[in-house]
């Protein structure tokens, strides 16, 4: 679960890199906080969580890991798709930017308890 949380934050990283490239090219800025979620939500949240996976695979395992990935990855780029049209004047999709980020924020909580319930100080060596 850790290389699949690795691998899909490199992609939100490409995506967001070039979000940003593009934004700095035209000079039209009004997608910068679609820019900032995907590499915060995207990048950093979920390349730090397959990190932590990968070092405690026992909370990789967990059925909270797995709608943790869920949640996050199909809530992450509605909610992306969602802000980028109400920025850009589209009101009506205000639903689908709850909703979505609903999804992200749960998915957020569900890591936080696999973290504090399966995540254990190693066992010193005898």
């Amino acid at each position: 679960m850790g290389l699949r949380f690795l691998k899909i934050a490199v992609v939100y990283l490409v995506i967001g890199a070039l979000l940003g490239f593009t934004m700095g090219i035209t000079q039209k800025f009004v997608l910068m906080p679609v820019h900032a979620h995907v590499l915060l939500l995207g990048w950093a949240s979920l390349g730090l969580a397959g990190l932590v996976y990968h070092l405690y695979p026992a909370a990789s395992t967990t059925r909270l890991a797995r709608f943790h990935f869920w949640l996050h990855n199909i809530g992450l780029p509605l909610f992306m798709v969602g802000l980028g049209l109400v920025l850009t004047g589209n009101e009506s999709m205000l639903p689908l930017v709850i909703v979505s980020s609903i999804a992200v924020i749960v998915g957020l909580l569900l890591f936080a308890a696999n973290v504090l319930l399966n995540i254990k100080p190693p066992v010193p060596a005898a």
